[in-house]
């Protein structure tokens, strides 16, 4: 799949198909995104990879606690800027309503909304769920780096026929997931992504978010066509 094809694929799928998906294609998509760019070629992430009973262990501790802990444990760090100011506030409010409007989920219908925000703790029914990690001691240099590899992963699962989901909600069970995976104490929980054959009849899997034209966010400058 040309790399093009592949971006402009790709999208955060919230539906999958059971179909497996064989640790040697899991193991491909992770040798290959490890090429994402490192400062320092420092590499400091951490991926552990689920299917099959490990992943069900560790969706049936999540389970039973999303009525008491509808937004889990809290989360280790901060998603969002608080407060969250414009167009940023407009962007995030509006790609909420388009997911819930492609469920026919209102506004006000609370119990349906935290419904479908815990499917994020069922990696949205994937066969695969990747937890992605970082060493304590980096900083943002390094968190950007993180953040590409994410990206670059996704991308190869495209190649794969795959989609993937990349979920910071994780974070909000930062107590329970780390000692499951035996996760070192020197390591932050980042992310999970949800990996497997989307699901293309999926009424969430039919819309996109938009996106800024490049104008709203790029300047050139010098060029002679």
């Amino acid at each position: 799949m040309d790399v093009r094809e592949a971006v402009a694929t790709r999208f955060s799928c919230r539906a999958f198909l059971p179909t497996p998906v064989p640790v040697a294609v899991v193991r491909d998509i992770l040798d290959r995104a490890a090429r994402a760019p490192s400062g320092g070629n420092l590499q400091a992430w951490r991926v552990d990879a689920l299917s099959g009973e490990p992943l069900e262990a560790v969706k049936a501790l999540i389970r039973p606690r999303h009525g008491d802990l509808p937004r889990g444990e809290g989360a280790e760090y901060q998603i969002y800027p608080d407060p969250l100011r414009e167009p940023y506030y407009a962007r995030r409010r509006e790609v909420g309503a388009l997911l819930y409007a492609a469920l026919g989920i209102p506004r006000e219908d609370r119990p349906a909304r935290l419904a479908q925000y815990a499917r994020n703790y069922e990696f949205f029914g994937a066969p695969v769920g990747l937890f992605v990690s970082i060493d304590r001691s980096m900083g943002g240099p390094q968190w950007s780096d993180l953040g590409g590899f994410v990206q670059t992963i996704l991308l190869l699962a495209r190649a794969h026929g795959l989609h993937g989901c990349a979920q910071e909600a994780w974070t909000h069970w930062h107590k329970t997931v780390p000692p499951f995976l035996d996760l070192p104490s020197d390591h932050i929980l980042f992310c999970g992504i949800a990996l497997g054959f989307g699901d293309e009849g999926a009424a969430i899997n039919r819309w996109r978010a938009p996106r800024a034209g490049v104008d709203e966010f790029a300047t050139f400058r010098g060029f002679s066509g």
